[in-house]
């Protein structure tokens, strides 16, 4: 289908698993609060039109929703009406990319199923329930401000304030519609052996276990690189392809492959779909990150994935481009994506692009039983969605030990979940380090010391890790003071050493007296001139090239948000500093080690 531009985010929203035919639910909605929660009581869910109006994929606090409402509503209905196509045949599913937190479906009345996580992708099967003509489609949804709850950055209050910012209610990513046949292909995983020119297709079926034919087509730039088949007699296809002479994926030479799978019942073609993927190989070694066999020296930058227009969702494709495009321009080679799970399209920009990424978990704030088994359950799909991209080479399923306060105290049952957090991962991912609890207070099963050290200069930041280079060890306690590096009586390993939170220098507002501005200024150092700001980076980079045993850092961070402005970009993404300037720094200083 071709993307109608007079509608949001137009584009197809699923680029590793792409079907030729939709239709784009985004656009103006029918809305209400239902701050009373009595719409069920009522029976808003029979498809009558709701009072209010809604830019979908935009939350309601977001001025792009056509609301822009800052005020916490914990209960929230959408509603529309939407015609089938004449020509669809088969099954139809509805597909949310993400809709945060808790959700309800109807359609024409009838309760199709319902969903809890506001970070990753649900779809139904509607056909059942549609007729021919216009139908009704109404979603309920829950967004408590429990911090329980996995939020990431979402304030609790809704007010932002020290670390935290506006919260995102509701339909946050696109709403669409695709026929599929009723038996189809319903997931692929690729797993790819860079060091054999190997890549291993696991095809998985909406589909009884029988006769099945599935047929794999690689191409480079519509060139077929190879052709195989194999049959099945069970709902799962496994199939391993040679790649001839394979081009790496690295992002000096971001080199994808497109791929197509065929499922044949007999000779009848019963559903295709495309995909891509990118052959590369991680490892850890000697203290080091090895991409492709090679060294590779981590310069990351942190991005919260926040737009003043819009918070989580991005206004635009163009302005996800556009942030990875200036995280390169200033010599980035990876981003840390903090505490979001964010849009797949912004993942297949980093594989296109050429941009390695630690993909992280948004943590709840406190503990509780329920609120483990919410994080691990979202965290599993989370892995399962974006598993096949090759831009992502590290997994992060907490930081800082967000909702989990007392590992410092020991808290057997904390501990053992956070190991039980890196366990899970392995299970479903073999191929990416785990960083287990990113700053501190890590567990014995780390793959890697993610260190957050915000050490003003390169002076107080060797300072710190003197001992470390005289060969006596890391520091107990991270620069915050009094949290741990290891807990509960865990060591360092030899794992690569990673400062994974530096810098985040903050602007000093002009207009706002000391004793007003934000708690972080207690935390960070600042400036006041973009030279200031310069300076005080190639200073911190001196420090860092000047510590042999660390494998990356990440820089805080890519642009401001709200009250915390300590990005190299404004919140509406102008530089603050000269890229290039920027860049320089990293090619005259930092060197694989």
């Amino acid at each position: 289908m071709a993307e109608d531009t007079a509608i949001p985010r137009p584009e197809y929203p699923r680029p590793q698993f792409v079907r030729d035919r939709w239709l784009n639910l985004n656009g103006e909605w029918e809305f209400a609060f239902d701050d009373a929660n009595e719409g069920l009581q009522l029976g808003w869910q029979d498809g009558r039109k709701l009072p209010g109006r809604i830019i979908v994929p935009f939350g309601y606090q977001a001025d792009l929703s056509g609301i822009g409402d800052k005020s916490v509503h914990e209960y929230v209905w959408y509603a529309r009406s939407f015609e089938i196509p004449a020509d669809w045949r088969g099954d139809i599913l509805l597909n949310f990319g993400a809709v945060d937190y808790s959700s309800t479906v109807w359609v024409n009345g009838f309760e199709v199923g319902h969903n809890q996580g506001g970070h990753v992708p649900f779809q139904f099967d509607i056909k059942p329930y549609i007729k021919k003509g216009v139908n009704r489609l109404t979603l309920r949804v829950e967004d408590k401000q429990d911090p329980g709850q996995p939020r990431g950055k979402q304030s609790a209050s809704g007010i932002p304030h020290e670390i935290d910012y506006y919260c995102t209610t509701g339909i946050w990513q696109t709403v669409w519609l695709e026929p599929v046949p009723s038996l189809r292909i319903e997931e692929l995983r690729i797993v790819t052996h860079a060091h054999r020119n190997l890549v291993e297709l696991f095809v998985y079926l909406h589909a009884p276990s029988a006769a099945w034919r599935i047929e794999v087509e690689v191409t480079d730039q519509d060139r077929v690189v190879t052709r195989m088949e194999t049959r099945t007699a069970v709902a799962t296809g496994h199939l391993i392809l040679t790649i001839p002479y394979a081009k790496l994926w690295s992002p000096e030479s971001p080199h994808l492959y497109d791929l197509t799978v065929r499922l044949y019942e007999e000779t009848r073609l019963r559903d295709e779909v495309k995909s891509y993927f990118g052959l590369r190989g991680i490892e850890l070694r000697d203290g080091k990150f090895m991409l492709n066999g090679s060294s590779v020296y981590l310069q990351m930058i942190l991005d919260q994935g926040y737009w003043p227009q819009s918070y989580l969702t991005a206004p635009s494709d163009e302005a996800l481009q556009t942030d990875i495009g200036w995280a390169k321009a200033f010599g980035f080679n990876g981003i840390r994506k903090h505490q979001k799970i964010e849009d797949p399209r912004w993942l297949y920009w980093c594989d296109r692009l050429g941009v390695m990424v630690w993909e992280e978990m948004p943590n709840g704030r406190e503990w509780s039983l329920e609120a483990e088994e919410k994080l691990s359950a979202e965290w599993q799909r989370a892995v399962r969605r974006d598993y096949n991209h090759p831009c992502i080479i590290a997994w992060v399923p907490v930081n800082e030990s967000m909702g989990f306060p007392q590992l410092a105290q020991k808290h057997a049952g904390q501990y053992a979940f956070i190991e039980r957090m890196v366990r899970t991962t392995r299970r479903m991912d073999a191929t990416r380090p785990v960083i287990d609890n990113d700053g501190w207070e890590h567990t014995d099963i780390a793959d890697v010391c993610a260190i957050h050290d915000y050490s003003p200069s390169s002076e107080v930041l060797v300072k710190r890790y003197e001992k470390t280079l005289a060969g006596e060890g890391l520091p107990a306690t991270v620069w915050i003071g009094e949290k741990p590096l290891f807990a509960r009586g865990s060591k360092y390993r030899g794992q690569p050493i990673v400062l994974s939170e530096v810098g985040g220098f903050l602007a000093i507002p002009p207009d706002i007296p000391a004793e007003h501005r934000d708690v972080l200024y207690r935390f960070y150092d600042s400036f006041e001139r973009p030279e200031e700001l310069v300076e005080k980076y190639r200073d911190l980079m001196k420090g860092i090239a000047s510590l042999p045993f660390v494998a990356g850092f990440c820089y805080t961070q890519l642009t401001d948000i709200e009250q915390e402005i300590n990005g190299l970009l404004t919140y509406d993404r102008r530089p603050k500093v000269p890229a290039e300037e920027f860049a320089r720094i990293h090619r005259d200083m930092l060197k694989p080690k």
